[in-house]
This record gives structure tokens, sequence and C-alpha cells, in this order.
């Protein structure tokens, strides 16, 4: 039996507590303007908490996948993650809270398991894409009619919002095969569903990129064309959150966004960097053009990723410069990261042990005060 002093002592506490030390969980109702969807939100935010939004990231498994799905799981939207080996896709049920990233089997070619995949959805996003050809999947398989394919069926099941990942220099008239599908892709989701939203991120980094990573394991594949082409990489994290941002905001539908990174840098640029973040001479020669599409063109014979012919093709083609016409970052209130101050995250494995806690001569995280920018 609790004595009356105890129960006296915790009512005066409780009377004491300010408003700001009580937890709240109250429920909340949204109406989307433009569809009249209804989401129930409850509770006070966070991984623990449910948006009422759902959810379908096809290529949820991809490099830039992992993070768009941590993101949204993590803040309470119950995420759908298609995969064609459950494998892949095991690491990603820890993103969200019990219950909230569901795991669906499917096929790019199977209409009835991706209607299944988005058939409780309100927003899907389609990160789908291939560096190299395969023997089942060729270029336009995956972001032409595979893309054309989810739009399709997304429209027909009254999915309110399609958020479609292209890239920066996706171009009819690329010399690449690759620029010249995701272009085409573009245009097919286009003309499945028009209020689609098309984002074009430039190179990535991250922790498992292959451009960082790449730069230290083999740096002889960066080293061609003199070193000087010129690219513009972002932030993996950041290209989630602006992904991530995108499904609150109505105002970015049927728009298209360019997110590439603040500072273009050439190949040489990006080897003297690992090399000083890496404590480590990152020797190689520069292989001429015909001597890299020869070693690709064997390369492509064994069964692991390795350099595509196209993607020699790519390495000597610089990124585009941003049309002003199209939205970036700052329409969504994001300030994208520097390479530099984020890059030793991701490199100092490659450092040998003797040298592995030695301070950094350039860069460095730097701690941001996080910003809040409603997008309508």
């Amino acid at each position: 039996m609790v004595s009356p002093r105890v129960l006296s002592s915790a009512s005066a506490l409780a009377k004491r507590a300010s408003p700001a030390q009580v937890r709240c969980n109250s429920t909340q109702v949204t109406v989307a303007p433009t569809t009249g969807r209804v989401f129930v939100q409850k509770g006070p935010g966070g991984r623990h908490s449910v948006t009422g939004h759902v959810a379908t990231v096809f290529g949820a498994t991809s490099f830039l996948g992992r993070y768009l799905v941590s993101k949204l799981a993590k803040n309470g939207t119950q995420v759908v993650v298609p995969y064609r080996n459950a494998d892949e896709a095991r690491h990603l049920k820890v993103c969200g809270d019990l219950g909230q990233v569901v795991p669906m089997e499917w096929d790019l070619n199977n209409d009835t398991q991706i209607e299944e995949c988005l058939r409780h959805s309100d927003t899907v996003y389609n990160l789908v894409g291939r560096d190299y050809t395969t023997k089942n999947f060729n270029y336009n398989d995956v972001h032409v009619a595979g893309a054309r394919r989810i739009a399709r069926i997304g429209h027909q099941s009254g999915v309110s919002r399609l958020i479609h990942v292209s890239h920066l220099n996706a171009a009819h008239d690329s010399k690449s095969a690759f620029y010249r599908s995701k272009f085409d892709g573009e245009q097919a989701v286009r003309d499945a569903f028009p209020e689609a939203t098309i984002v074009r991120p430039s190179w990535m980094y991250g922790h498992e990129d292959r451009l960082l990573n790449t730069i230290a394991m083999s740096p002889s594949v960066f080293r061609v064309n003199n070193m000087e082409t010129k690219i513009t990489p972002v932030h993996v994290l950041d290209v989630a959150e602006a992904l991530k941002v995108m499904m609150d905001a109505p105002s970015t539908a049927s728009s298209t966004f360019a997110l590439a990174g603040p500072k273009t840098y050439t190949f040489e640029q990006l080897l003297s960097l690992v090399e000083a973040l890496t404590l480590k001479k990152l020797r190689g020669p520069n292989f001429p053009r015909p001597v890299l599409a020869l070693a690709s063109r064997l390369w492509d014979l064994v069964w692991w990723p390795t350099v595509s012919p196209d993607e020699v093709v790519r390495r000597f083609i610089d990124d585009v410069a941003v049309d002003p016409s199209l939205k970036g970052f700052a329409d969504l209130g994001i300030e994208p990261d520097v390479v530099e101050d984020v890059a030793i995250v991701y490199l100092r494995r490659y450092r040998s042990s003797a040298y592995y806690d030695l301070p950094i001569g350039q860069g460095g995280i730097k701690l941001r005060r996080p910003t809040y920018h409603v997008v309508e």
C-alpha cells in the first residue's frame, strides 16, 4: 500500500512541472491541400511517433536509398522497402520503430508486385539505377522502361507524390548512354505522371560511395583526361535530406531540382585532397583513353562490379553548369556540405595505424547549428 505522504509529494511535483517539461503525445490531423488526403500524426515527433505518411522507396538498398530510408523512418514515416534480395534489405529494418520498415519482394518487370508495393503509399520515390549493364538489364530497361512502369502504376493507384531521381548530367545528346537514358527516363516519367518531381543530383560521396573510396583504393581509374575533368560532388546525406523535405512540400510537385555541390573540383584536386587526408601517396599512371577503354571491356567480363565501358566515357565529361531556372538546395532551406569539411570521416580508415589519429591538416567536421525552415 502506498502511503498518503508519497502520493501527496508526487501530486505536488506534478503541479510544479512547467508545460515545457510535460511531454506532449497529442494527435494532429492535417489535410494535403492538393489531393485532400488526410494524415493523422501521433506523438511528439521522432522515431517513436507516426507522421501518417506511408512512403515506398524503390531502390532502397542502393547507396542513396539507405540514407533516405533512415531519415524517413527516423521521422516516424512508415517506409515500404522493395527488394530483390532479402539479405540486401535486412539492415534497413532497424532504421525505424517496430513495424515502420516493411520489406516487400518485387521485380522491375512485374506490374502486380509494383502495385502491391505502392498500394497503401501516398509518396513514391524512384531511386532505381544502374552504373553498368548486366545480362538481365541494360540502361533503358532500368532508367526508361522501369521508370515509366513505376510512374504509370503509381498514377493509376492514386499516389499523391512521385519523386524521381535522375542525374545532373542527363541530356539527350550526351556521349554517355547512361546520361542519355537518364534524360529519356525523365521524359517517360513526365508523360506517365505529370505532377512528378525530378531530382538531378551530381556525383555523390559518402561511406559507401564509388568516388572517394575508389580514389583511395584505385586512383589509376581517375588518372584520365590529364585529371582535368571537373565535377561538383554533393554529400549523400544532403541529397537524402532534400528528398525527405520534398515529401511534406506540395510546392515541389511538378518541379525539377538540380542538387549539385557548392564547389567544383578537378580529378587532380580530389586526388590531392585524398592524399592529404589519408597521408598516402596515390601513385599510378595517367591512362590514355583507348587503354582504359580496352581494360574496361576486359573487366566487364568478370561477375563483380568494376569500371564499365560507359563509365570510362563519363570520366571525360564535365558536370554541367546548373540551370538558374531550376530549383536547388536553397529552395529547400538546406546548406550543402563541402567535401573538405566531411571527407575525413570517410577516408580516415585508409590511413596506416601509425598515423591514424594524427590531426588533419585541412578541413574538418564543422558543427552546424540546426536551422528550421518550412517548405510549403
